[in-house]
Order: C-alpha cells, then sequence, then structure tokens
C-alpha cells in the first residue's frame, strides 16, 4: 500500500503542470481509489481526524460524478495538499509500525513448552479435620 500512496502523491506533484484532461481524468480514479483505500484504513484504525479529510478529497476528487472547479489556479493548491497528505500518511503508518514493532519486542517473552509449564493447583481443605490453632 505504501508505494502506491507513494504513486499517487507523485501523480497529484505532477497535476500541477498543463496536461491533457486525459492525465486528469486518470489523476481522479487513481485518487479517489487511493482515498478509499486510506479511509478504509483509517476507519478501521479509529482514526477519524484521517477518515474525515480523506473522505472530502475522495469526494472532490470522484470520477463518477466530478466536480469541476473550471480555474488551474485552484486545483494547483488542492494537488499540493492532497499530494502532501498522501505522504503525510505514508510516513504517519511506518512511524506507526516502528513503535509497534518495538512495542512487542520488548513484552515479547521466551515461550516456555506446555509440558514444562508450572501449573498452580488449588488447596483443598478437609472440612472434617479440626482447624489448627
Amino acid at each position: 500500500m505504501k508505494p502506491f500512496l507513494t504513486f499517487c502523491a507523485l501523480c497529484c506533484f505532477i497535476g500541477i503542470f498543463r496536461l491533457p484532461i486525459e492525465y486528469y481524468t486518470f489523476l481522479r480514479i487513481l485518487i479517489s481509489i487511493g482515498a478509499l483505500l486510506v479511509l478504509y484504513h483509517t476507519l478501521s484504525f479509529k482514526q477519524h481526524y484521517f477518515s474525515i479529510i480523506f473522505l472530502i478529497i475522495l469526494i472532490l476528487f470522484n470520477p463518477v460524478f466530478p466536480i469541476y472547479l473550471y480555474r488551474k489556479s485552484i486545483w494547483i493548491p488542492i494537488d499540493t495538499i492532497t499530494g502532501i497528505l498522501f505522504l503525510l500518511i505514508n510516513f504517519i503508518e511506518r512511524k506507526e509500525q516502528k513503535k509497534d514493532e518495538e512495542v512487542t519486542e520488548e513484552t515479547t517473552e521466551p515461550s516456555i513448552p506446555i509440558h514444562q509449564k508450572t501449573v498452580s493447583r488449588d488447596r483443598i481443605i478437609n472440612p472434617k479435620n479440626p482447624k489448627e490453632e
């Protein structure tokens, strides 16, 4: 997923230049797929702030019902911010995965086979015997 998000960011940065309309149609499809992936990923990890941002990106770049802003000067900052957000989500996921790996390495104990484990037993007291004082 990380190379795909990097590719999405790169395509957003390329979209700043004046290119044929076919590229922008390709860009809409690509960014929509990337935003859907990130939206699914952020919702599964309950990161609602990124979910809202990428939902807005999905609505803005959707190829089914396209939103036309008609001016290149409006799309340039949108493409730049979207590219930065894709790189940001890519960087944040890497940082979180490294932290998770460090935590699991520190907390894992060497596993003992089942037949070597000692099981604590409950102590049974016979009610017929008088208590020792």
